[in-house]
């Protein structure tokens, strides 16, 4: 047995019935957090394109597209679900060592597969299980990130498996859906290194919508490259190295060690940005009187928000530039109180308030920081204001660590946040009430309320 077919056989096996009261609980959470980032997500330009070409390319509408946007293959649903997901980069993390990633991102994918195959919510939370636990394993023992490849890579085969978990796949051809997938969809980092580009929060859509039609083929006969782990050529020679991994000693719980963000920024800035405005409330200081600040932080977050290996992070012009550099995040939290969508506005980026703070801003790698992540997202923040004032914040994690888990009432505080300029009241209701009780419900039940026309739609 090849290892992608271990992997199909874990991934066809998963039920509802394995996962623990914590992970059916913190699953249920990150798909209410994920469709709040999808609902925020409306509206913005690159998805109007993204629709713009779904509009035009047509086809049989299979599945829904979120916010009333009518149906569309489960494909072409998936990249599109999965773009607004993903497009605000205020979905859940996961943090292993060597990489990062955004195991939410698989919710579109899974979505569209269960709506495909008529299942119900227990079906989509297994299979959603399913594809968390996969891209956080490969993660864990096969990071990618140094080699010079994306977080996607991992996602491929993620993906593969937790749609063919929904569709209902045999483990023969679920193995050809994640060796196809895997094979086609290894992508580069730069995506998110230099200049950033729309790219960056449409990657793992792309990802998405290949294995998606990847797990499609599969379904009808098309077999892949059985060794694409280990055989000549394969993901380990070629990509990640060799790893390890008993599939049939796997459980379905790693979600329960995924975090959430509590500010729209970049995964690793949390406990900093949390901590500027502990300090900030604290000691009244005015944004308008620092003459710099200077952040110790963990090496992670240094190489890629801090100006270290992916490029310097004082150059900001776009949302994508500025949600993946730190010292902008922490000069435009100073200066509004708040890290949200709005902080990523055009007209606000451009601001020279936040333009002239975010060069005062000075990152540093912390040895110490770096040993105790990921663990821990510890760091320092100091604060000197004129006058020679100077006042200084260690923190060592955030709301929605895994140390201080985000309770429900603060989900569904951030979804309604999220929600509320794109749908009506009485909507978010019904989402949050389907989405609280999503083991006793049809997929059909949740999409009926996700296909609501949105003001987004009714404004374009």
């Amino acid at each position: 047995m090849t290892l992608v077919q271990a992997l199909a056989r874990f991934a066809v096996s998963g039920s509802f019935d394995d996962l623990s009261g914590e992970a059916k609980r913190e699953l249920k959470l990150r798909v209410l957090d994920s469709l709040g980032c999808a609902f925020g997500a409306l509206g913005a330009e690159p998805l109007k394109m993204v629709r713009s070409q779904l509009d035009d390319f047509g086809g049989v509408g299979h599945c829904t597209l979120l916010g009333g946007g009518g149906s569309a293959p489960p494909d072409r649903a998936s990249f599109y679900n999965g773009a607004l997901i993903r497009y605000l980069d205020f979905n859940d993390s996961y943090l292993a060592k060597g990489e990062t990633c955004h195991p939410s991102d698989n919710l579109a994918p899974v979505l569209a597969a269960a709506e495909y195959a008529k299942g119900g919510g227990r079906d989509l939370l297994a299979a959603l299980a399913v594809a968390y636990q996969v891209q956080c394993r490969l993660s864990d023992l096969a990071a990618v990130r140094d080699r010079g490849f994306d977080h996607t890579t991992q996602g491929s085969f993620a993906v593969a498996a937790g749609v063919a978990r929904a569709l209902g796949l045999d483990a023969e051809r679920a193995a050809h859906a994640i060796a196809i997938s895997g094979t086609a969809s290894n992508a580069l980092r730069v995506t998110r290194t230099g200049k950033l580009s729309h790219w960056k929060g449409l990657a793992y859509a792309n990802t998405s919508f290949v294995a998606t039609h990847a797990a499609f083929l599969a379904m009808r006969g098309i077999t892949g490259p059985l060794e694409v782990f280990e055989g000549n050529k394969g993901f380990m020679e070629a990509i990640s190295g060799p790893f390890k991994i008993d599939w049939a000693s796997e459980d379905l719980e790693r979600v329960t060690r995924t975090i959430v963000k509590k500010y729209n920024a970049e995964i690793h800035s949390q406990s900093a940005v949390e901590g500027v405005l502990e300090l900030q409330a604290e000691q009244g200081f005015a944004a308008s009187l620092i003459e710099r600040i200077e952040v110790d932080i963990f090496d992670v977050a240094y190489n890629i928000i801090g100006g270290g290996q992916e490029g310097d992070k004082t150059h900001v012009a776009t949302k994508e530039e500025a949600d993946h550099s730190l010292p902008y995040i922490v000069a435009v939290a100073l200066l509004d109180g708040q890290v949200m969508p709005e902080q990523y506005r055009p007209e606000r980026i451009a601001r020279d308030d936040v333009q002239g703070l975010l060069t005062r801003v000075t990152v540093r790698p912390c040895e110490d920081y770096s040993r105790r992540f990921p663990d821990e997202m510890p760091c320092r923040l100091a604060v000197h204001s004129q006058g020679g004032r100077r006042v200084e914040r260690e923190k060592r994690d955030y709301e929605g660590f895994l140390t201080r888990p985000l309770p429900w009432e603060k989900a569904v505080e951030k979804f309604e946040r999220l929600a509320a300029p794109h749908c009506d009241a009485a909507t978010r209701r019904e989402v949050i009430d389907a989405v609280a009780h999503l083991e006793d419900i049809e997929v059909s039940d949740l999409v009926s309320v996700l296909r609501r026309e949105s003001r987004a739609d009714r404004e374009a």
